[in-house]
């Protein structure tokens, strides 16, 4: 199955771009080829940048403090299990604390590092950060694997409460939702939206052995997937087949 995933908001596409970029972080680090670690430090400076909007970090303590209240309005309700309860409200008391603790926007620790600036200011022009321009970073690269992933788990540090409550924002997100099947007659599917309830996204999940991709739209009042089919050359055709696949809806 393919997982495709729709945000109804800017406040959430920023939440899945971020966590997009943490999990490429987290695949790369643990490799060893010089190349990996440059797109590992390629993808730090991207999460910079993502997380430089002003108000993230005050938006994503608020909505771990709105969590932690609705949450908290469960206590003494028999068909909740309080052990369970207990153990969410302390992840988002544990990802709030982390974050609140954090100087500045995430990441701001490293502006203050002049050799990481330097290549920051270099790594997105074509070939900018070549051995004649940065030898300092060419030098790096050929330091051991060891020591050059102690270097990136040491700047990554300051970006770890954020990805904290990335990760237990979007879950608490993800498990709102109920997942059902539907068809789309003719590759095509619309839902309106009961009034009154804000969605934040959607889930699409179809057939990995089908070459199916789904263009997504939506808003307060309805949702849309249209089928596209890939040709040969990479050309998205309208499918016409009738299609099951997973909806999600989360609020």
């Amino acid at each position: 199955m393919v997982l495709y995933e729709y945000p109804f908001n800017e406040s959430i596409r920023t939440m899945l771009r971020l966590e997009h970029l943490f999990d490429r972080l987290g695949q790369l680090i643990p490799r060893e080829t010089a190349v990996d670690h440059h797109y590992a430090l390629a993808t730090i400076f991207e999460i910079m940048d993502v997380a430089a909007r002003a108000d993230l970090k005050s938006d994503l303590l608020k909505e771990l403090e709105r969590h932690k209240a609705q949450l908290a309005g469960y206590r003494g309700n028999p068909s909740i299990s309080e052990q369970a309860l207990d153990e969410i409200i302390g992840k988002i008391d544990h990802a709030f604390n982390g974050l609140n603790q954090l100087q500045g926007k995430a990441g701001h620790a490293l502006t203050a590092n002049e050799w990481l600036m330097s290549i920051r200011s270099r790594i997105s022009i074509p070939g900018g950060t070549c051995e004649f321009d940065l030898p300092a970073y060419h030098a790096w690269q050929k330091l051991p694997v060891q020591r050059r992933r102690a270097d990136l788990l040491q700047w990554i540090a300051t970006l770890m409460p954020l990805a904290e409550a990335l990760n237990v924002l979007l879950g608490l997100l993800r498990d709102a939702g109920v997942p059902h099947k539907v068809v789309a007659p003719g590759g095509q599917y619309q839902q309106s939206l009961p009034a009154g309830r804000t969605y934040q996204l959607m889930r699409v999940r179809l057939n990995g052995s089908e070459p199916l991709v789904p263009e997504i739209s939506g808003h307060r009042l309805m949702v849309s997937v249209r089928l596209m089919r890939q040709d040969a050359e990479g050309r998205l055709k309208p499918s016409t087949a009738d299609t099951t696949f997973e909806l999600t809806l989360c609020a």
